[in-house]
C-alpha cells in the first residue's frame, strides 16, 4: 500500500522557520522525483519545490528560492522542506508528492504564517 505522510506543520510566525518531512513507503522511493506543492485557500495547487531521482536535481518556484530548500533522505524513504524567512503568502497547505511511472500524493499539512 502506497502512503505518503506529510509532518511539521503548524502555525508560527513571520520570519520562522518550519522544517516539513514525508514519509513514503509502499514503492521504490529512491526511484521517484519528489515534489511540495502548496495550495492556499481560493488557489490553485501551485508547486514549490522538486528534486530529481538521480544527482538529487532541484528546482524552486521563484517566490520560493532562496529561502526554501527541498532535501531527500533515500535510506529513510523521507523528502523534506526546509522553510525559512516565511511570509503570510507562505500560508497554505503542503503536500508531497512522488512521480514516476505514476504520480503519488500525501493528506497534506497546513501551514499558517501569522502575527
Amino acid at each position: 500500500q502506497v502512503q505518503l505522510v506529510e509532518s511539521g506543520g503548524g502555525w508560527v510566525q513571520p520570519g520562522a522557520s518550519l522544517r516539513l518531512s514525508c514519509a513514503a513507503s509502499g514503492f521504490i522511493f529512491s526511484r521517484y522525483a519528489l515534489s511540495w506543492y502548496r495550495q492556499a485557500p481560493g488557489k490553485e495547487r501551485e508547486l514549490v519545490a522538486s528534486i530529481t531521482s538521480t544527482l538529487d536535481i532541484t528546482r524552486y518556484a521563484d517566490s520560493v528560492k532562496g529561502r526554501f530548500t527541498i532535501s531527500r533522505d533515500n535510506a529513510k524513504n523521507t523528502v523534506y522542506l526546509q522553510m525559512n524567512s516565511l511570509t503570510p503568502e507562505d500560508t497554505a497547505v503542503y503536500y508531497c508528492s512522488a512521480q514516476w511511472y505514476s504520480n503519488y500524493w500525501g493528506q497534506g499539512t497546513q501551514v499558517t504564517v501569522s502575527s
